[in-house]
Parts: structure tokens; sequence; C-alpha cells
């Protein structure tokens, strides 16, 4: 068998596999949907369509990268993020933003939104987050990624930008946040400097280097000395923003020097 025979095969394969997992996704949400039709009459079925909901935006992430799948991977992690935070949201709206993210991930499944589509205006398509913001404010058409690890600190940035209207989606990892950033192209992305592997400020730099990437606003949050020689590597053009007293100020200041304010 030559090398172009065993690169077709390979090919064949992965084409296989890719519309097995389309079919599986496909037929999971159908599922989802009816599920979402019985909490609405049943309230202790919400905690299931929620489990299952997790479990769905795990698997579009984790399969849709391995497959090469970028649309069915960035809803996933969408999906995941926004179900992560539901316990303050009123059941009706967390079931109708549940119904939209099917509504588009079926779009994909079942061939009405190619698989080539660039991923970032999709998730503009997909309910914001909504665990730290009252239902009746107004969403702004503003992405802001947060690559920082969960924690308290990570709480109060996404709690302040979603108070002020931004969308927010949040990941805990600077390898998983590159992919994602080059797909959906967000409006903004903050970094924490300190994270494991590879770190937010090596992050920073490289997004700003990148031609890809150069021209997406990114800020630091950081609680290193001012006079760090690892900040004194950040580009000029990168807003710091100070963990502490001085971060509301540093926040509003980033905004809107970003012009996102």
């Amino acid at each position: 068998m030559g090398e172009r025979d065993v690169t077709s095969g390979a090919q064949a394969v992965l084409s296989e596999m890719r519309q097995d997992f389309l079919d599986e996704v496909a037929d999971a949400s159908r599922e989802l949907v009816l599920g979402i039709e019985d909490a609405r009459h049943n309230p202790d079925e919400l905690g299931r369509v929620l489990r299952t909901g997790q479990r769905l935006g795990l698997s579009m992430r984790a399969q849709g990268e391995t497959l090469e799948l970028g649309p069915l991977c960035a809803i996933g992690t969408r999906l995941g993020d926004y179900l992560s935070e539901t316990g303050t949201v009123p059941t009706d709206l967390v079931l109708e933003d549940l119904e939209r993210f099917l509504s588009v991930i079926l779009d994909v499944t079942e061939g009405r939104v190619s698989l080539d589509t660039e991923p970032a205006p999709l998730v503009r398509r997909l309910p914001p987050k909504r665990g730290f913001a009252p239902s009746d404010i107004d969403v702004r058409d503003v992405e802001v990624m947060l690559v920082m690890e969960p924690g308290t600190q990570t709480h109060f940035v996404e709690r302040e930008l979603q108070q002020c209207g931004y969308r927010t989606v949040q990941i805990s990892s600077t390898f998983e946040a590159l992919p994602l950033i080059v797909r959906t192209k967000p409006d903004l992305v903050i970094i924490s400097a300190v994270m494991p592997g590879l770190s937010g400020i090596d992050l920073t730099i490289g997004l700003t280097a990148m031609p890809e990437t150069r021209n997406i606003p990114t800020a630091l949050i950081t609680s290193l000395d001012p006079d760090s020689e690892m900040l004194a590597l950040i580009p000029k053009k990168v807003p710091i923003i100070h963990k502490g007293a001085a971060f509301g100020d540093d926040l509003f200041a980033a905004l809107d020097n970003l012009f996102l304010i």
C-alpha cells in the first residue's frame, strides 16, 4: 500500500469518526430538548437536565478538539462554562438559554451551518453567561475571555464584567485558551500573570506578537510589584490590572484604554 493510499484511508476513517460524533451530538441534543420540556413541568428534572448539558458540553469540547471540529469545540466550551454558574439564574431563563445553545448545536450537526464556518460569529449567537449578573441587565455585544484559574478572584472579576453588561467566558488553562482565542476572536482577553504550565505573561507576549492575534486587545491581571522585572517584558500597549485596592480603577482604565466603555 502506497503512502497516498495510507493517507486516503486515514482521511476516510477521520471523516467517518467525525460523522459518527456529529450524529451522536445531534441525538443527545434532541433528547435534551425533550428533557427541557419535562423540566418546565417538573422542577425535579432540572438537575438531571443541567448535568446532561454539562456532559454534552464536555464531550463537544474534548472530542471536537480531537476531531478538528472547531465550531463544536468552541460551543461546547461555552456551554460548559455557562452551566457552571446557574445557581442564581431563574430556572425559566436557564432552560430558555439552554434551548438556544441546542438550536445552534443542531444547526451545526444537522448541516445547516458548515463545519468550516468561523466559530467567532457562532459563539456570538449563544446566550451570555449570567451567573453573576441580574437578569434585567442589558447585555452588550462585547466578548471578554478570562484566562484565569477558578477561585474567588476570578469570580470577582467575572462578576464585575457581567454587571457591566459584558459577555464573559472563563478558561482555566493557557494552553486551552490559545486556540480558542484564535477561533473565537474575543473583544478582550484578560490573562492572569501566574498560571500553571505556560505562564500568563508568556501567553500575553505571544498573543501580542503573533499576526493572528496581535490585534486582539489583551490585558494582564497580576499581584506582582509594578517594578517587577517580569512585568517589564510586557508590551507597553498591554494594560496592567493590579489586584487589590487599585483593581477597580485599573480595570476601568484598561477598558477605557481599549475603547470598550
